[in-house]
């Protein structure tokens, strides 16, 4: 009762845990997560859940005192410490409603009520599990595959090797006075620089216009035409066309000759 007084509990509520059939629970929330505003926002959740449980709940600090039935405290329990989980506590609700109505039922008293309860699954999965969800699918995919007779799937492209890791840093790039010392730009005085960089821009200047008057002359350059065939050239394929029916026709009728007369000997 004293603990109850010390964490917020009314004094007309405090002196119910002096009946037989009333016992309490201090849940301590302050070493499971950093934010314990979790159960700031579910006041609508809290009041359904004590119709529910028949329990009394109160957030005070880091703490959550409850005060009803024993079996009662454990189901409190838990829904708090799943809220503190990302859990949301109207999944345990659905769960209390519908365990209250199948007690209504003597015929269901003896067996078990998981065929009842909801599965709810959990969508943020890990990686480890995704793997092994995408493996266990390939894996039923090719045992489908086997069993109905088909050539397994070929399998992916292997991907290239990964780099050997070491720990010494790559090769110092040379700075831009070493290029000039090279070059020998380091020892020309500051006029001379300036001519050579006036050239330089000059010159990519030069090669961008010629590039772009090369592409803009494409538009203008002319199709290649075929030119239709004139009277005269359509004779004369006709007379090589003519020419050639004839001298086909003509070796035709020599090889059924011959092949008369083979039959007639």
């Amino acid at each position: 009762m004293i603990k109850l007084l010390a964490r917020g509990v009314a004094i007309t509520q405090a002196v119910k845990i002096l009946q037989d059939d009333v016992a309490c629970d201090i849940i301590k929330i302050g070493n499971i997560v950093r934010n314990k505003e979790r159960l700031s926002g579910v006041d609508n959740a809290f009041q359904a859940i004590e119709l529910l449980t028949q329990c009394y709940v109160l957030v005070q600090g880091n703490t959550v005192s409850v005060m009803g039935p024993h079996k009662s405290l454990k189901e409190v329990r838990r829904i708090v410490l799943d809220c503190m989980r990302n859990i949301h506590p109207i999944y345990r609700i659905k769960e209390l409603m519908i365990k209250r109505e199948l007690a209504k039922d003597p015929k269901l008293a003896n067996e078990s009520w998981d065929r009842f309860l909801p599965k709810f699954r959990k969508r943020h999965l890990t990686t480890s599990e995704k793997t092994a969800r995408k493996n266990a699918k390939l894996a039923a995919q090719a045992e489908s595959r086997k069993a109905a007779g088909l050539d397994p799937e070929q399998p992916a492209k292997e991907k290239p090797a990964k780099k050997v890791y070491t720990p010494f840093p790559p090769p110092q790039q040379p700075r831009k006075v070493d290029l000039e010392l090279e070059s020998g730009e380091y020892f020309l005085k500051q006029h001379e620089k300036k001519t050579k960089e006036l050239q330089e821009r000059k010159k990519k200047q030069a090669e961008a216009t010629s590039k772009r008057q090369a592409e803009r002359a494409e538009a203008f350059v002319a199709p290649v035409e075929h030119a239709q065939p004139t009277v005269e050239e359509k004779r004369k394929r006709k007379r090589t066309e003519g020419n050639d029916g004839a001298e086909k026709s003509a070796k035709k009728k020599k090889v059924s000759v011959r092949f008369a007369m083979e039959d007639s000997s």
